[in-house]
């Protein structure tokens, strides 16, 4: 069990991070909630039903939103927190595309994040928000949209 857990962490770890962070904007806090996540896993409080990457994101996702209920502000993201990996490795790129990402409405950037980072389907993505895949394709085609304009302006 714990082997299975560890490779569900490395496998998915940076993507959920990735989505924890774009939901709260506060990295320690994204941190706390995708090990939140992985020690119900590893100690047997929730069982992982389905495609594991579904389960994983809905369980982060729902963890993230509790501790958003918990907390009575919103906590920006601090100067030069990277979050997300971009595809070239490079911490410029990130923090680019960090900043073109919280300009994007809420909806918006959780499904680019599911679907670029988190590599799920829109069915898979839009279980994960409980939504329909066309609402979540929707969603994923106008962000991808304003992300292309601000990005070649």
């Amino acid at each position: 069990m714990d082997r299975d857990v560890r490779q569900l962490y490395e496998l998915h770890g940076p993507a959920l991070l990735a989505y924890a962070s774009a939901l709260l904007r506060d990295p320690s806090a994204a941190e706390d909630v995708l090990h939140q996540v992985f020690l119900n896993v590893l100690r047997g409080r929730a069982s992982i039903n389905g495609a594991p990457a579904a389960y994983l994101f809905r369980a982060v996702r729902n963890t993230a939103l509790n501790h958003v209920r918990g907390t009575s502000r919103e906590v920006e993201l601090a100067d030069g927190g990277v979050w997300l990996e971009s595809s070239d490795g490079s911490k410029e790129t990130s923090i680019a595309l960090q900043s073109a990402l919280k300009r994007l409405p809420e909806e918006q950037r959780e499904m680019v994040v599911l679907k670029i980072w988190g590599e799920l389907t829109f069915e898979e993505a839009a279980a994960v928000i409980g939504i329909p895949a066309n609402t979540a394709a929707s969603r994923y085609r106008y962000g991808l949209a304003k992300l292309k304009e601000m990005w070649h302006g």
